[in-house]
């Protein structure tokens, strides 16, 4: 074929795909419907997770899985505006990794709204102003995010999904960099790069703040006074920024793990996790005996953490990920043994791994 006939044969299929496009709306406003009748959730994550694996399924590696996944992602997100509508939360102000997480995993046609901590946002969805939440739980460079962990045991809301976040912090400001003498950046962000700080910039003050968008503002603001900020490319574009180093995290495959938190349970998908807490007995080999249950039943335990109750001082709540479902077997049995044999116990949701 001519270069000409390429185009044209091209042309055509575009047309074919818009069409297809228009025929899949019209099935999804049908959908729409349906749920609003029974008053049922948009987001449906189990039916998603199993939408992404087809398609890779079909795809048999031709295309680029990346590609194709961002593509489809586009695609559902318009799914979600023609069915209703949803609002989102994240850690604001625009530009934060929070943003980046919501954008990547809900589209371009769903509302993204900033609220100032994560305590806003969790009240925000136990409100109903909006429907879910992006909050950060845990990091691969530098842990657990304490507070998020606090307030999913505290509030009655659920993990309903989650997203991995590559973080690829960099080091911005408008000023030489020889003359740096105040770095902000949200707290996480500042541990995740304490070796490069402590090579590079040893004299410096690390300064703590509300997000690294936040960061990036006052670096802009405070540029003549030596001041830097860590954060993302978004957030140095957005607040005028020169990027004076970039990659500085500690580890090279840092990545943040963000929890989409709502009101709603899941149905299995085949290939879940499930998030949980629970105190454990005052006695010898209290929590020992209760990951044993874990074992009896083969359940495998991804990770684990601790958080003070806050009720009573060196009471301590155990934060686990399990693999599976609560409502299938083996987990539905083994999580019955843990409730009867713990203090106090709290799932906090099940949701699909990928």
């Amino acid at each position: 074929m001519t270069l000409d006939e390429l185009r044209q044969e091209i042309d055509r299929i575009d047309t074919q795909i818009v069409e297809l496009l228009k025929q899949r709306m019209q099935c999804v406003h049908g959908v729409g419907e349906i749920k609003k009748g029974s008053n049922s959730h948009i987001f449906v994550p189990e039916r998603e997770s199993k939408l992404f694996a087809k398609l890779m399924a079909n795809n048999a590696g031709v295309l680029p899985e990346k590609g194709l996944q961002s593509v489809y992602r586009q695609i559902v997100s318009m799914s979600f505006a023609l069915e209703g509508g949803m609002r989102v939360g994240y850690l604001g102000p625009e530009g934060t990794w929070s943003h980046q997480a919501a954008q990547a995993r809900f589209g371009d046609s769903v509302e993204l709204v900033p609220f100032p901590s994560f305590n806003h946002i969790f009240h925000a969805v136990d409100r109903k102003e909006i429907d879910y939440g992006m909050v950060p739980i845990e990091n691969s460079t530098d842990g657990k995010v304490s507070q998020a962990l606090d307030l999913l045991g505290a509030m009655g809301l659920r993990i309903c999904a989650q997203v991995h976040q590559p973080v690829l912090n960099c080091l911005m400001g408008n000023g030489d960099p020889r003359k740096i003498r105040t770095v902000y950046s949200h707290p996480q962000a500042l541990g995740q790069c304490r070796e490069w700080l402590l090579q590079n910039y040893p004299n410096a003050a690390q300064v703590a703040t509300s997000s690294t968008a936040e960061a990036a503002r006052r670096a802009a603001a405070e540029a003549e006074q030596g001041a830097a900020a860590i954060g993302s490319r978004m957030a140095g574009s957005l607040y005028g920024l020169d990027i004076l180093n970039a990659n500085i995290q500690d580890k090279a495959d840092n990545t943040t793990r963000f929890a989409v938190i709502g009101r709603q349970k899941n149905a299995p998908c085949g290939k879940d996790r499930t998030t949980l807490c629970f105190s454990v007995p005052h006695t010898a080999g209290g929590l020992v005996n209760v990951l044993n249950i874990f074992r009896d039943h083969n359940v495998n335990i991804y990770c684990m953490d601790s958080r003070p109750t806050r009720d009573t001082a060196w009471e301590y709540l155990f934060y686990i990920d399990v693999e599976g479902h609560e409502e299938v077997e083996p987990l539905k049995s083994c999580l019955k043994q843990v409730h009867d044999t713990t203090p106090m116990f709290k799932v906090l949701g099940s949701y699909p791994e990928n």
